[in-house]
């Protein structure tokens, strides 16, 4: 099952390291209506480019695979920094 949802003010480098511990595809999907893979490193460099506005993605439109990552990145949009899919509480 594919999920979509919107990204607002990301930090580009801590939402590229966040795509780096993602189980499963995770696309960009532009206005123009373009799928990208964010998966891969190039695909990642290019299809931020066209959001980024003073080191931050202004907004994306996510789309994942795996319903891990949609949680991980969706709390990751909503809190910062968040605890990589699979990692145990340290409470």
């Amino acid at each position: 099952m594919v999920t979509t949802f919107d990204m607002y003010d990301i930090d580009v480098q801590v939402f590229m390291e966040a795509l780096d511990h993602c189980k499963g595809n995770v696309y960009l999907r532009t206005d123009e209506g373009d799928y990208i893979n964010l998966k891969s490193k190039l695909s990642q460099i290019a299809g931020l480019m066209q959001l980024i506005e003073g080191g931050k993605v202004v907004k994306a439109k996510i789309e994942c695979d795996n319903v891990e990552d949609v949680s991980y990145l969706f709390r990751l949009n909503l809190f910062g920094h968040q605890k990589k899919p699979g990692e145990e509480s340290q409470e």
